[in-house]
């Protein structure tokens, strides 16, 4: 179980305990960690925090696409948007998520989707008309490319719109419309701070009295 108390499902069927899908293809999943969060800066470290990540997930063979501090329900939170290979084919899938971290816990919002038969047809769209020397660019997070999947405008916001149906529309569509919709449990937003992977961390008080699940448990809004 989360501490998340609300949650906008709609147009989400749930598949398992905090798994939902939907017809575009989107899969939407919650989760609780019950450790010290392994970002690696403090949120107040933006710069230092996007650089990290960006190296994390180019070390996983990805790319990071946008990492940018904000909150979720008044408590500090970092979003990422993240590119991936799919290894069984070729293509990308693309995640969104929201991590709120405590001291010694977090709570995580993920979004993910990945690209159908058409794959690729936004990028060669994009570059064709950019032309490649201004499709690709330095990594917006680090010194050039840290490795991975490479930086390119194609992943820009500003295409959304040409490419409503396109992977990463989606992910980042809904990441956007879910947000205002997460509420947590008193209990978690009470919890001390994150204060970043060097900081000394008070051992995780849990969620020991929290609800147990049930059917219902989160609000779905507008169903």
């Amino acid at each position: 179980m989360t501490p998340i108390t609300g949650l906008d499902l709609t147009g989400f069927t749930e598949r398992e305990p905090g798994v939902w899908t939907d017809a575009a293809g989107l899969v939407l999943s919650v989760h609780f960690f019950p450790l010290i969060p392994d970002l690696p800066a403090a949120l107040h470290e933006p710069q230092r925090l996007a650089a990290g990540l960006a190296q994390l997930v180019a070390g996983a063979g990805g790319g990071l696409i946008e990492a940018a501090p904000g909150s979720v329900d008044g408590v500090p939170a970092v979003r990422q948007l993240v590119k991936m290979p799919l290894g069984s084919r070729p293509g990308q899938a693309f995640l969104g998520s929201w991590t709120v971290p405590r001291a010694g816990s977090s709570t995580v919002v993920k979004v993910q989707a990945a690209g159908g038969a058409t794959t690729g047809m936004r990028e060669a769209v994009i570059m064709a008309e950019v032309g490649p020397a201004a499709y690709f660019r330095p990594h917006p997070h680090t010194e050039g490319q840290p490795g991975g999947l490479p930086s390119h405008v194609g992943d820009d916001e500003r295409w959304d719109a040409r490419f409503p149906e396109h992977p990463l529309t989606l992910v980042r569509a809904a990441l956007h419309r879910i947000t205002p919709t997460i509420t947590f449990d008193d209990r978690f937003k009470a919890l001390p701070s994150f204060g970043g992977p060097a900081a000394p961390q008070p051992p995780s008080p849990g969620l020991p009295h929290l609800p147990p699940a049930r059917p219902g448990w989160f609000r779905r809004k507008g169903v």
